[in-house]
């Protein structure tokens, strides 16, 4: 699989999914992440058309986890997922950002630095720096969903209507991306086993609650069934339990 999905995707997934690894690549000390040998690249059909999904992960010294997957369906629907996961001993947010397009036009775009402390606040040094970020007043801001208390202040959540916007709204995730990497290179290691368990609990909350994001379960589950469905959800995408045993 030399050729990236993303080359068949819309460009703003294209690009986005370029500019974050870049900017890793600029900012982090990558080294591998051991994906499930059967999740790495998934194929499958949903409704006729056949379902691809890619996924790559790297690991560094303050992140566990950096996923970053492309999924396909057919000529109609592309998406974009990332989340950054840090290790449970540091104190930092947790990055993500998606993008859904159908037909050709992106129906969500969203990027957020989640808090994780029982506070849901962000730590003083990431408010400083996002408050300074430009915003661009999109025409289309979408609700968050119900499950959405994981999101902070700073949260995106857009439908894009012109070439303009996703070049607004691709600026704002690599200035997010940006402010995250540089504060985590600086962040160090906690030792207080109690600080890192209320920053496991923080992680295992923000996954229970991205889990409950029925569309994406739904896709899933009517493509591999039930079973793979939960599996890929709590492995691949939000595998807190991982978080668990290390602690």
């Amino acid at each position: 699989m030399s050729i990236s999905l993303r080359t068949k995707q819309h460009p703003l997934i294209a690009q986005l999914a370029d500019r974050i690894e870049r900017t890793w690549q600029e900012y982090l000390d990558l080294s591998p992440y051991k994906i499930p040998h059967d999740l790495g690249y998934v194929e499958g059909s949903l409704e006729g058309e056949r379902l691809v999904i890619e996924n790559k992960c790297h690991q560094t010294p303050q992140f566990r986890k950096l996923h970053l997957e492309l999924a396909q369906v057919g000529k109609n629907l592309d998406i974009l997922h990332c989340v950054m996961f840090p290790h449970p001993d540091r104190d930092l947010p947790i990055f993500g950002a998606d993008i859904v397009c159908g037909r050709g036009t992106i129906s969500a775009a969203i990027v957020d630095l989640s808090p994780v402390n029982r506070h849901r606040s962000l730590p003083a040094q990431y408010q400083l720096s996002l408050h300074q970020l430009s915003t661009t007043s999109f025409s289309q801001v979408r609700d968050l969903p119900s499950w959405g208390d994981i999101f902070s202040d700073y949260c995106l959540f857009v439908r894009p209507t012109d070439a303009d916007e996703e070049a607004a709204f691709l600026d704002y995730v690599l200035s997010m991306l940006k402010i995250h990497c540089q504060i985590a290179s600086s962040t160090q290691p906690t030792t207080s086993m109690s600080e890192i368990a209320k920053i496991s609990a923080g992680h295992q909350y923000y996954c229970d609650r991205q889990q409950q994001n029925d569309k994406t379960r739904r896709v899933l589950e009517k493509s591999f069934g039930v079973e793979w469905a939960d599996r890929y959800m709590t492995t691949m995408l939000f595998d807190y339990e991982a978080l668990v045993v290390s602690c």
